[in-house]
């Protein structure tokens, strides 16, 4: 019996080392839009596996163009694993603040229309069906869009890792006779996204100004291989309502 219990006791203390070692997911953080619409930003930020260097990442998206506004992508890493995540935040919050203030994008943060995170396993995770806004009786129609992954020509920095992915996005409009649309489609993957290998959607924002046309933004988890396991990074697709 007492064998039996120190063993249990040995186990119990190796668990929790064996379940820190696990990717790195970063965290997401919505932070709104402009007050017309036409740009989106958003935050990420995390502590690298591996390495355990804190790092905020900020990207600041014109919704009509689906591209970074001019010095709209910034990414901001310590290679010194003792500077804290905050002061790494506040670094990324100060450029950021340069193109638009956080307040002014807190004063229109749209609304989160819908939401599967990357722990979730009930839902499918490469598509997800929602109404635009939180009316009820609706005067919207549903809108669902649906990723797929496609497999790309690895880059050359991504040479030995495996099948590396990239992927298209499908809009589909659910009332009667409602079009289905190609919102997006990778001819080639970006170095950025770090040799990545597979995708889900995560969030979806909406947002409908007082003056102009409402836009979406469509939160995509990108899953690559990471020190320690997979890691998931964000991007944002755009467009309008």
């Amino acid at each position: 019996m007492f064998k039996i219990r120190r063993a249990v006791w040995g186990l119990a203390i190796l668990l929790p080392v064996a379940s820190a070692q696990a990717g790195d997911f970063s965290t997401l953080e919505p932070l709104g839009f402009s007050a017309d619409g036409s740009v989106f930003a958003f935050e990420e930020y995390g502590i690298q596996d591996g390495s355990g260097f804190p790092y905020a990442n900020r990207f600041y998206i014109d919704t009509a163009k689906d591209d970074f506004v001019p010095g709209g992508s910034m990414r901001i890493r310590s290679d010194n694993e003792d500077t804290e995540l905050d002061a790494i935040r506040a670094q990324a919050k100060a450029k950021g603040e340069l193109i638009i203030p956080d307040a002014t994008l807190a004063a229109t943060p749209g609304y989160i229309a819908g939401v599967n995170t990357v722990t979730e396993l009930s839902a499918d995770p490469h598509r997800i069906v929602v109404y635009p806004r939180p009316f009820l009786p609706t005067p919207d129609t549903p809108i669902e869009f649906r990723i797929e992954e496609v497999q790309m020509t690895p880059p050359q920095n991504c040479e030995g890792v495996g099948d590396i992915s990239g992927f298209r996005l499908i809009r589909i409009d659910a009332a009667p006779g409602g079009q289905t649309s190609l919102i997006h489609e990778d001819t080639a993957v970006p170095a950025s996204r770090n040799c990545p290998q597979g995708y889900r959607i995560g969030q979806v924002l909406t947002y409908h100004p007082e003056f102009g046309e409402p836009v979406f933004a469509v939160m995509i988890a990108v899953r690559s291989m990471g020190f320690e396991g997979p890691d998931y990074r964000w991007i944002a697709v755009t467009g309008k309502l």
